[in-house]
């Protein structure tokens, strides 16, 4: 067994374990501020395995090494370091309950679909820059989708609160009713998630940018056209009318939250979708 797998292994149960702390935590009746402090340390240690399973997995040597499970562990990753670093400033410890789950499960799809491919041109100093670009972009946009999807929650249960009272009235439905009360307001939230947006889109802006350099670089050509470049570009299109619109004619609430979930789901199969297809589906490397 590698010491990528083990270490991946050990995060997710990190992660899963944290998650159940959590989640005991808020079912005894502890505010969700206090359990979310109690979890934080704990978070920056997984977020230590994880990386480490990260670097052992993907950096050997001088060579590169990616999968379709590794992309998305190494987003999950940086997602949960910007939460992380995030949670220091505003109060967002419900974000957990979504983060902690994901961090675990994508942990377990790569210590159990641990085969890569290598990278070509790894040394290329110009190509792990646009990886890391690309790979913190990602980890950027995920956090989005998840608070996008939190702030829906936060905004039924707001536009439908007798409903809301009828189906978190007690057990599970009572602890998420209770993490959903807790969370700051939707405008604080609405703020921090275009903020998110706005890194993102820049980082995104970056990886199609260096892509091209590096593509007419190695065959002429600005942008190949294949899945991973369509389906980049349409991300990036989806994000950058959001941003239009949000500034020009003041876009926000739902039609925010679905065009950061669209462009989230852009961004999964312009490489980790295919990619699963391909090597999972199809069993090609």
């Amino acid at each position: 067994m590698s010491t990528a797998i083990v270490f991946h292994s050990l995060a997710a149960l990190a992660y899963s374990g944290l998650a159940l702390i959590l989640w005991r935590a808020l079912s005894s009746g502890q505010s969700v501020i206090q359990a979310g402090r109690l979890v934080r340390l704990g978070v920056l240690i997984a977020l230590i395995l994880h990386g480490f399973a990260l670097k052992e997995a993907i950096l050997r040597g001088q060579q590169l090494h990616l999968s379709w499970s590794l992309a998305l562990s190494a987003a999950v990753w940086l997602g949960m370091i910007v939460f992380w670093l995030e949670s220091l400033i505003i109060r967002i410890d419900g974000l957990q309950l979504l983060l902690l789950p994901a961090g675990a499960l994508t942990c377990v799809l790569a210590a159990l679909f641990a085969q890569s491919q290598l990278i070509a041109h790894a040394g290329d100093t110009a190509l792990r820059i646009h990886l890391l670009i690309a790979m913190s972009a990602y980890g950027l946009i995920t956090v989005a989708a998840l608070q996008a999807l939190l702030m829906s929650a936060l905004d039924r249960r707001l536009h439908f609160p007798r409903e809301s009272a009828q189906s978190l009235n007690q057990g599970v439905w009572a602890v998420a009713g209770r993490l959903l009360d807790a969370q700051p307001p939707l405008l604080a939230q609405e703020q921090l998630l275009f903020r998110v947006i706005w890194v993102a889109f820049g980082a995104l802006t970056l990886a199609v940018i260096s892509g091209s350099l590096i593509s007419v670089a190695a065959s002429g050509k600005w942008l190949p056209f294949d899945h991973k470049t369509v389906f980049t570009l349409l991300s990036w299109i989806t994000f950058g009318v959001l941003l239009i619109g949000r500034h020009a004619r003041g876009w926000r609430g739902r039609i925010a939250l679905r065009y950061t979930l669209a462009g989230f789901a852009f961004i999964v199969l312009s490489y980790t979708g295919s990619r699963f297809v391909i090597e999972v589906i199809l069993q090609r490397a």
